[in-house]
C-alpha cells in the first residue's frame, strides 16, 4: 500500500472496538483523509499482518465497504480505493432529496409535539458537536434526526428504500459533511425543517428536505472540482437562502 499504508498502519485504535470494526473504520478514515488515493490497492496481507488474522474478516470488511461506495473490488487485482465521480454525486443526492422529501411531506401530518421536541434537541446536539468539529459523532446524530420523521411518515417501504440507498453512499454523505462550514449549515437548515414540521408545513418540509440535499451535492461537487483544478460557483450553503 505505500505511503497509504504507512498512514493506515500508524492509526491508533480503541480498543472495544471488534476487530472488523477496528478495520472498517480505519480503511474508511484513511479514504477520507486522502491517505489512500482513488485507484490505489489496500493490501489483504499487510492488514492480515497488522491485526494478526487470517484473510475472511479482512474479505468481509472489504465486501462491506465496497457496499458502500469506499472500495471497489476488481477479480485477480483485489481491492481499489473507488474514484468519486460528479455523476454519482448528482444521482445519489437527486434520488435522496425525492425520497427523504417526499417522507418529510408525510410527517409533517404526523409528527406530535414531543416528536418536535425530539428534533429541537437533536439539533441542539448537533450544533454542539458542529462546534467541537467531529465530523463522525455529527455524520450519527445527523442521521438519528432524519431517522425521526422518516419514520413518523409512517411509510415503511420508503423508510426501507431511504434507509438501503444511504448505507450504500455513506463514503457521499460523509464526505460533504467533512467540508469547511458544512455541518454548520446543515443546524441552519435543520431549524427550518423543524419551524416547517411545527406549522405542519408539508409542502415548505419537503422543498426544505430537498434543498438540504441539493446542498450537500453541491458542496461536494465543489470540492470535488476544486481537487482537479476546476472553476465552479460557490455551493448554494455558501449564502443565506
Amino acid at each position: 500500500m505505500g505511503k497509504g499504508g504507512e498512514s493506515v498502519r500508524r492509526k491508533p485504535i480503541e480498543r472495544h472496538q471488534t476487530l472488523r470494526e477496528k478495520i472498517l473504520e480505519t480503511i474508511r478514515d484513511a479514504i477520507l483523509r486522502g491517505a489512500l488515493k482513488p485507484g490505489e490497492r489496500v493490501s489483504e496481507p499487510e492488514l492480515a499482518e497488522r491485526f494478526g488474522i487470517s484473510r475472511t474478516p479482512i474479505r468481509e470488511a472489504f465486501r462491506q465497504l465496497e457496499s458502500e461506495g469506499y472500495l471497489e473490488v476488481i477479480p485477480r487485482k483485489g481491492a481499489v480505493v473507488a474514484s468519486l465521480s460528479e455523476r454519482d454525486v448528482v444521482e445519489f443526492y437527486a434520488i435522496k432529496s425525492i425520497l427523504e422529501g417526499h417522507a418529510a411531506r408525510i410527517a409533517a401530518e404526523r409528527l406530535s409535539d414531543r416528536d418536535i421536541e425530539r428534533l429541537e434537541a437533536i439539533n441542539a446536539k448537533l450544533q454542539q458537536i458542529a462546534a467541537d468539529g467531529d465530523v463522525k459523532s455529527f455524520f450519527r446524530v445527523h442521521d438519528e434526526f432524519h431517522d425521526l420523521f422518516i419514520k413518523a411518515s409512517g411509510n415503511d417501504k420508503l423508510a426501507e428504500l431511504i434507509t438501503q440507498l444511504v448505507l450504500k453512499f455513506n463514503r457521499l454523505r460523509l464526505a460533504s459533511l467533512s467540508q469547511p462550514g458544512r455541518m454548520e449549515i446543515s443546524v441552519q437548515e435543520h431549524r427550518k425543517i423543524i419551524e416547517a414540521f411545527r406549522q405542519h408545513d408539508g409542502e415548505r418540509a419537503e422543498n426544505l428536505v430537498r434543498r438540504t440535499a441539493t446542498i450537500g451535492a453541491e458542496v461536494l461537487i465543489h470540492s470535488l472540482a476544486q481537487e482537479q483544478g476546476k472553476k465552479t460557483p460557490a455551493p448554494l450553503g455558501a449564502v443565506d437562502v
